[in-house]
């Protein structure tokens, strides 16, 4: 058994300057986003949303579908993975947030690719019809059994479905640690219709596949 590599924030730093690097428009979109103030907690990281292009370009993504967009780093991310034909559905509550994001995709220009739907996440979710290739989740922690329900029959077999935030700061292991997180973790670890895996990448990031 290898040994663990403890992932400091300047060994983290040195593994995003090796990845493949932002462009000036998701760039541009992050700095955006991070003068928003403590709000921009929320951005997904640039080594996660590399992660989204590559994963959405390896399983030949033509439809996919984002549960809480924010300001649209992660939808960026997405739509450049996907093939020239692709949606990608994004579901959020906030017109201010995602105003934000329409503007980059825009320019990056993705922007036929991405349907917006404003409204709460769990209606807009139960909503979704069709088969799906990938889904990303970075909503409502406490509603993330309700989204991976409601999401799974809708990925196709070999799919994949990811959740961001789900080892909390690394709190799970604490007795006094997010409950919802917890209870999520152990939720899809225990469900035989897929394949999880926690990557310690952001906040944890669960990559999950549709057997």
């Amino acid at each position: 058994m290898g040994s663990q590599v403890q992932v400091t924030d300047e060994l983290h730093d040195y593994m995003v300057a090796h990845g493949t690097p932002l462009d000036d428009i998701a760039a541009e979109l992050v700095a955006e986003t991070q003068a928003l103030g403590d709000v921009s907690e929320m951005l997904t990281t640039a080594d996660q949303a590399g992660l989204l292009t590559t994963l959405t370009r390896l399983v030949s993504a033509r439809r996919a579908v984002e549960i809480g967009t924010f300001t649209g780093f992660s939808a960026l991310a997405i739509a450049r993975g996907l093939a020239d034909d692709g949606q990608l559905i994004c579901l959020d509550a906030s017109e201010e947030w995602t105003a934000i994001g329409r503007k980059y995709w825009e320019r990056a220009g993705v922007s036929d690719k991405v349907e917006l739907r404003i409204g709460d996440g769990h209606a807009l979710a139960a909503s979704l019809n069709g088969s799906f290739d990938l889904a990303f989740v970075d909503a409502d922690k406490p509603g993330y059994v309700d989204y991976f329900e409601k999401l799974v029959p809708l990925i196709r077999p070999n799919g994949i479905l990811l959740f961001d935030n789900t080892l909390a700061g690394g709190r799970v292991v604490n007795a006094d640690g997010p409950a919802d997180r917890k209870e999520f973790n152990a939720h899809i670890a225990a469900d035989k219709r897929v394949d999880v895996t926690i990557l310690g990448i952001g906040d944890g990031l669960t990559l999950v596949r549709k057997k």
